[in-house]
């Protein structure tokens, strides 16, 4: 039997099953379709872990000429239009957040730190507490801010009083996804493809985020 099995199984089935339903919402800014591409490969995972899934863009803040001046940029937003963009209501409905946001200047870029810049009144509610979260990256080098990124999205986690989920090294698929324990990142050339075999990475750590959040979406059901 394994581990699953004997949280959410035996004689309270019925019971726990009800509680182990995850809500997964994995929200993420990209401007050529990298970090959209992850969003997919996770809601992938997400799915055949159980989880009812969204995939959420967040507002794209860029001025019209920047987008008109790079046929992928420009290309990637008229692709993903009919994308849903995240909202308090996605936030509150989540039990689970994966976060996928390129890098820019090795932090979060400007269109994902403004969407979580105004939660302010949800986090004052108790809203965002107990959220289990994990995020990805992505950049054009190797030590262009891959690692630096997911952490200082999860340091609004911390205040957020979310819980991190961190794929580790808990599967070997993740050093084939670029051996990033923070969560899953990638390198994308100039051809614009990623350099790392990243799927796979990305569907473990979204199936891991949503293991845990049935962990503690049982234990929260029992208080």
């Amino acid at each position: 039997m394994g581990l699953l099995d004997k949280l959410f199984g035996n004689s309270n089935e019925k019971g726990n099953k009800s509680m182990s339903n995850v809500n997964l919402a994995i929200i993420y800014y990209s401007s050529t379709g990298t970090n959209y591409q992850l969003a997919e490969w996770a809601a992938e995972g997400g799915r055949e872990a159980g989880a009812q899934v969204k995939v959420l863009k967040v507002p794209e803040l860029a001025p019209q000429a920047a987008i008109d001046s790079n046929p992928a940029w420009k290309a990637h937003v008229e692709k993903t239009r009919n994308v849903p963009g995240a909202t308090n209501e996605d936030l509150e409905w989540a039990d689970a957040i994966i976060f996928s946001v390129p890098t820019r200047f090795g932090n979060i870029p400007s269109q994902m730190k403004q969407f979580l810049d105004t939660k302010g009144g949800m986090w004052a509610q108790g809203k965002l507490a107990n959220k289990v979260v994990s995020a990805m990256s992505s950049t054009s080098n190797l030590h262009g801010g891959h690692e630096a990124t997911i952490l200082s999205l999860y340091t609004s986690m911390y205040h957020w009083g979310a819980i991190v989920a961190a794929p580790g090294y808990t599967d070997a698929v993740a050093f084939a996804a670029g051996g990033n324990p923070y969560g899953t990142s990638v390198t994308v050339g100039e051809d614009g493809k990623m350099k790392e075999d990243a799927r796979g990475g990305v569907i473990h750590q979204a199936k891991r985020t949503v293991t845990v959040a049935k962990w503690v979406k049982a234990g929260l059901g029992q208080q």
